[in-house]
């Protein structure tokens, strides 16, 4: 069983996502129950470059901002889509 103390730390992980362009590049995500955040943290081989620590409310955000994405771009006239 993992320590408390590691868990705390270093989180429960929850996913790791590969760079598309650049080797050795991923993004993982890990779940900090006990203080109600998900770290994203960004890693290069095995050495972690950076973190961002979101609250519930910037998890809701960030999964809207995602499916923003995924639309295509507005059309002529500022419409999404291609056709009203």
């Amino acid at each position: 069983m993992e320590d408390a103390a590691v868990r705390a730390r270093h989180g429960i992980p929850t996913g790791v996502l590969r760079d598309a362009d650049r080797s050795g590049r991923a993004l993982r995500v890990s779940a900090h129950p006990d203080a109600d955040r998900v770290v994203l943290s960004t890693w290069q081989g095995t050495s972690c470059v950076s973190t961002v620590r979101l609250d519930r409310a910037e998890v809701v955000e960030l999964l809207a901002a995602l499916g923003a994405a995924l639309l295509p771009p507005p059309g002529p006239g500022g419409h999404q889509g291609t056709t009203p």
